[in-house]
């Protein structure tokens, strides 16, 4: 015996289930994104050369056989290889160490439960959305051309980038402090430095210490593609190697990059668990 069904009783139904039965303006708006990436993919393939891409085949294979031809390795300057890996290391130590020092005065500006005026907190936030938006490869280029060549561009770089970030990250974990134990020490009647050194900063630092050792594992990478702009370090003596065709030497430089960065990387994360538990 067939079911029949009154319109009012579908009405009700269409109302009570709209994902089972949905209107054509519903499925539009479900499938209309998927059809905008496919349709923009599709758009970004067309740019993508492929039969350049087969034609450089033979010039990609002898680049990748002459970077594992390690020919005259009796002649190669390794004291300057080495110096330049030692002043890399020395850009994104100092440029990670001012950058959080200087994090950790301009994060307490710029979170909410510290500085109350909205004025003057926001106006610090923009300040760090510039120093944040810029690459640091571009804030090394606009150093190059204000202090010359060499691995001070890098440092400042690198120091004004993880200012921006940094300060972020720093006033976000300000931010979200126990407010009992700042309420309590102010109750004792301290003041607003002794309630940041003994109430906000024994909550935050370990978040701090383990941001600022992440930034400095990654400002080691970033610290050898600054030198290739001209900031110094271990990237210019990459950057000759390569206009002198000298592939084997740029393939030992930077093997030695990765190994000295997988070395920081291990250091960084026993420093982690040594100073702030697992």
């Amino acid at each position: 015996m067939a079911l029949s069904l009154t319109q009012d009783q579908i009405t009700e139904v269409r109302a009570s289930q709209p994902d089972a039965f949905p209107d054509r303006a519903q499925a539009i708006r479900r499938w209309a994104p998927w059809a905008i990436a496919l349709a923009y993919l599709l758009w970004s393939l067309w740019f993508f050369d492929f039969g350049k891409l087969m034609e450089s085949s033979d010039r990609v294979l002898r680049l990748l056989a002459a970077f594992v031809t390690w020919e005259d390795m009796a002649t190669w300057n390794y004291g300057r290889i080495y110096a330049g890996i030692l002043e890399t290391l020395g850009m994104a130590f100092l440029g990670t160490l001012l950058g959080a020092v200087g994090s950790l005065f301009v994060g307490f500006l710029a979170a909410r439960n510290v500085v109350r005026l909205a004025a003057p907190r926001h106006a610090v936030r923009r300040f760090l959305d510039i120093f944040r938006g810029i690459d640091q490869v571009v804030w090394a280029l606009v150093f190059v051309r204000a202090v010359g060549l060499g691995p001070l561009a890098g440092v400042m770089a690198i120091f004004i980038s993880d200012l921006g970030t940094l300060s972020k990250l720093f006033s976000e974990a300000i931010e979200n402090v126990d407010k009992k134990e700042i309420e309590g020490i102010r109750a004792t009647g301290a003041g607003p430095l002794k309630v940041i050194c003994y109430g906000y900063l024994p909550q935050v630092a370990p978040v701090m210490l383990s941001q600022t050792l992440y930034f400095f594992e990654s400002a080691t990478r970033t610290a050898t593609i600054l030198g290739v702009v001209g900031a110094g370090g271990i990237g210019m003596i990459i950057i000759e190697r390569f206009r002198a065709t000298l592939y084997d030497q740029v393939a030992f430089v930077v093997l030695n990059v990765l190994i000295v960065v997988a070395i920081i990387d291990w250091l960084s994360g026993r420093l982690r668990s040594t100073l702030i538990g697992r």
